[in-house]
């Protein structure tokens, strides 16, 4: 077989995706089977592979493939987002630069422009995923707008509002004047900035007197409908009854008093603007106060402020503060630190606005969905999460779901005479609602006008497992019967309440039972300062062009590497680096095993036939580890145990014990053995590592066509024998300890030395001598009874081992060396003894813990004896 010397991932790649493809390998539907669901987090469809993709999408990937192989019906479901906000504003951004603004269009015309996009650029990001591996069922590839979804989501509309759970009414808003529309408070960044606080005086009318405002806002002074102060406060008492005078606009507005004002903030005075804040806006309803809005949609100055109209309101910040000084009402500027809310889509700051939206009531909603968490039938991995998780759910607000927008799924609404409305899912139906409900038989279509608005983007996303199975159109079909619930959900912590509540809302809601069984949630991906990874702050590698550089198998091992569910992963190149050279030592050691020539007429040697019950033994305790650390969620540990198995124990010992001498063959016991141990890690790599591991797979035995390691099974869980593994571990400490001689005496490793062994507590397994003499080189491995003069020594546990050697040894060195050893063993025996003289530990540890430290003092007391012995021979 002629196997090229290196490994090429690219070819490797390309090839084994389309084969994988072209076999229906990742084609999922209804059997006898158990099934295992997994439901993309819908990336934005105008979007492109980033870090967090990477990682998260890698981590369902090892979910799905390692499903398959342990014999269940995987089903990973693909798709993209319709992503309101974000997609509108690359439209409208890319229009603008064809010299067409958004006004200049009807809804129409616009939302072909948008659909154009969409198709030119949706199908981007899934195809970087098959880069990556992802092993979804694509021919279920979803879109939250194609037509099943967008039925679901209007059917679900209408529905809830006809529960009386959807409302229409006047609110303030959190209104992005940027993408121009509302969004929620969950959507809404709060960042600690620097900003000025403005003192202003307010004359008091018909006096000589005036109170001073502190305001972080001056521009909003323009909508100011009255000055405010704690009714306990004593400083402003007289004022009841009064009017001040509103600076620039010179507006006469009353003095009044209210128990939310703080006194110790500022001069204890607050200006109100109804139109501008939400605090103000309470106090405005509980008092009676008009609402003056000065800002236009674009956040700019509108014609009711009086001044200063068409200005951003940023601008409008300082021509008040210049204002103000010139008329003589500002008294002083400070520095001050305050927290500004930006907008989560496009960073805008958040301008409080009153608007009609519509809203979803969400209290009762919510309270299965919290008792699901809180009771443990979904699992939120870490489980640190689930505080966060019920502080939002017990302080749920209702949630606005309307946006200014023209994509998206729209409000199925329709207005007729003097502003009334009805909902319905069709035109049609709702014609026949608005004459049933106006008394007017003969209204007509042009009669009546729908809703302009559209849905947040997480009204659809919200119900993404159910409809990812048509369960709202046809809630008893076959696929959802069969694939729902979903099994894992794999999403960042930053969602968890956009996204992940909201589902599970919907859920309980629509299904009355939970739409998965566990969130896993990543960390971000962030920089080696810690930085969240972004474009603008150019720390965000190309995942295509890592891909490219050092492989998928090498990117998705470096992803996961240092990726523990819920931390952060600090990126650098060295992590997928690291991956690669895995993959390289994997297909090194392939090389290796099939380039020994194969001899049936010799028998197998002692030393391996136990290399190869200690290898099968060590694989069954491997196996055993990553099946617990996957029902835990313990990915990354998982592919830890994984990677040592391979590089440290089958590469760093295993073909050791078993290489054949230099030129000459191996049994065909020995190899067979190999060839099949290889093929059992392969099976529990495929999962992290799918490209090299079926590239490896396909030419290590011969194969029929069609098959595939993908849907091979995993190997079986399985008991191991702990006496072979503590056996081994014993010879390994040998083995390094005799290296360690040859290395400090520079005995090349061509020279075959004896080794004799003092073991009077007959403790030593002899059976693993055949190993420790050919790793070793020995000439002879011999039982003495008695210390050997004029040789280098060691301890393992209580048994002492010579090497006799040619040169006269320095008695000098030999007892510093073991000096040491004493030292190091009556520091261990104290930490021991610590723990057995502590009651509380005694009393409270389980006694396989207290027995174990028990024998940990027998041993290092036999040990400290040992030593202390030979060090008396010594001196002798």
């Amino acid at each position: 077989m002629n196997i090229p010397s290196k490994y090429s991932p690219g070819e490797a790649e390309g090839k084994w995706y389309k084969y994988w493809m072209e076999n229906g390998f990742f084609k999922s539907v209804p059997d006898g089977r158990e099934p295992y669901t997994v439901v993309i987090p819908p990336p934005n469809v105008t979007g492109v592979l980033h870090m967090g993709h990477m990682l998260n999408n890698t981590i369902q990937d090892v979910l799905v493939r390692r499903a398959r192989m342990m014999g269940k019906n995987a089903c990973w479901v693909p798709g993209t987002d319709h992503a309101s906000i974000a997609t509108e504003a690359k439209v409208v951004a890319k229009l603008k630069e064809e010299g067409i603004e958004k006004q200049n269009l009807s809804r129409e015309e616009f939302l072909k422009h948008a659909w154009d996009w969409t198709d030119k650029h949706g199908g981007i990001i899934l195809e970087q995923l098959k880069r990556l591996g992802a092993s979804c069922d694509w021919d279920r590839t979803l879109f939250t707008m194609d037509d099943s979804r967008y039925r679901s989501v209007i059917k679900v509309f209408v529905d809830l509002y006809n529960k009386g759970l959807i409302y229409r009414g006047v609110r303030m808003v959190n209104w992005d004047p940027q993408a121009r529309t509302a969004v929620s408070d969950e959507e809404v960044n709060h960042t600690d900035e620097k900003s000025k606080l403005y003192y202003v005086k307010y004359r008091i009318a018909g006096e000589d007197g005036y109170v001073t405002v502190a305001t972080t806002r001056p521009e909003t002074i323009l909508g100011d409908t009255a000055v405010c102060a704690n009714p306990d406060d004593e400083r402003y008492r007289h004022l009841k009854g009064k009017k001040v005078i509103v600076p620039m606009v010179n507006r006469e507005v009353p003095f009044i008093f209210d128990s939310y004002v703080d006194r110790e903030f500022g001069t204890g005075c607050l200006k109100i603007t109804p139109a501008h804040d939400i605090n103000d806006y309470e106090i405005g309803l509980r008092h009676n106060l008009p609402s003056i809005d000065v800002f236009n949609e674009d956040g700019t100055v509108s014609n009711q402020a009086g001044m200063f109209a068409g200005i951003d309101r940023f601008a409008a910040r300082d021509l008040a503060a210049r204002e103000l000084e010139k008329s003589g009402n500002l008294a002083r500027v400070e520095d001050y630190n305050n927290k500004i809310g930006r907008s989560e889509r496009t960073n805008a700051v958040i301008e409080p606005r009153i608007s009609v939206q519509w809203f979803l009531k969400m209290k009762d909603l919510s309270k299965p969905a919290l008792e699901a968490v809180m009771n443990g039938d979904i699992q939120l991995h870490p489980s640190k999460f689930r505080n966060l998780y019920r502080h939002w759910m017990e302080n749920v607000h209702d949630w606005c779901i309307s946006r200014q927008l023209w994509w998206g799924h729209r409000i199925p609404a329709w207005y007729y005479a003097d502003n009334a409305f009805v909902v319905a899912e069709s035109e049609q139906e709702a014609l026949e609602l608005a004459r049933e409900k106006s008394g007017n038989p003969v209204l007509q279509p042009g009669d009546m006008r729908q809703d302009e608005d559209v849905l947040d983007t997480w009204f659809s996303s919200w119900l993404w497992p159910i409809t990812s199975f048509d369960g709202i159109n046809n809630p008893d079909n076959k696929d959802f019967n069969y694939y729902y619930p979903t099994n894992d959900l794999i999403t960042a912590p930053e969602i968890l309440f956009f996204w992940v509540a909201r589902m599970i809302i919907a859920g309980y809601e629509y299904r009355g039972q939970m739409p998965f069984e566990n969130v896993y949630l990543t960390g971000l991906v962030r920089d080696q300062q810690r930085r969240k990874m972004s474009k603008s702050l150019g720390n965000s590698p190309e995942p295509v062009e890592l891909i490219e550089r050092f492989g998928a198998d090498g990117v998705r091992v470096g992803m996961l590497l240092c990726s523990p569910a819920g931390n952060d992963l600090l990126y650098e190149d060295s992590l997928p680096e690291q991956g690669r050279n895995f993959a390289n030592k994997i297909w090194n050691a392939f090389r290796l095993v099939k380039t020994w020539q194969v001899d049936d007429t010799i028998m197998q040697p002692e030393s391996s036939a136990i290399a190869v019950a200690w290898m099968n033994e060590t694989l069954k305790k491997s196996v055993e580890e990553t099946d617990s650390d996957f029902k835990k969620f313990r990915i990354s540990e998982a592919l830890m145990v994984v990677y040592k198995l391979f590089w440290d124990e089958f590469s760093g010992w295993f073909l050791e014990a078993i290489k054949p001498e230099y030129q000459k063959p191996i049994d065909r016991k020995s190899y067979e053995s190999a060839i099949g141990i290889f093929e059992s890690l392969l099976k529990i790599i495929h999962p992290f590592m799918p490209f090299i591991t079926e590239d490896i797979w396909q030419l290590l035995k011969e194969r029929e066509k069609g098959e595939s390691i993908m849907i091979s099974a995993q190997p079986a869980i399985q008991s191991h024998n702990r006496k072979i593994l503590d056996g081994f571990d014993t010879a390994r400490e040998i083995i390094g300890s005799v290296r360690t001689i040859r290395k400090e005496k520079e005995i090349p490793q061509r020279e075959k030395l004896q080794l004799l062994v003092m073991d009077e507590k007959q403790e030593f397994d002899t059976a693993f001598f055949p190993v420790i003499i050919k790793l070793c080189n020995l000439s002879g491995l011999e039982s003495v009874s008695a210390a050997q003069d004029g040789a280098a020594s060691f301890l393992i546990g209580a048994t002492q081992f010579f090497i006799p050697l040619s040169e006269a040894i320095d008695p000098a060195v030999e007892i510093a060396k073991l000096e040491e050893d004493l030292k190091y063993n009556r520091g261990f025996l104290e930490s021991v003894m610590k723990k057995l003289n502590n009651e509380r530990f005694v009393q409270n540890a389980p006694s396989s813990v207290i027995d174990l430290e028990r024998k940990k003092k027998s041993d290092t007391e036999m040990k400290i004896a040992a030593i202390t012995e030979r060090i008396g021979e010594l001196m002798k």
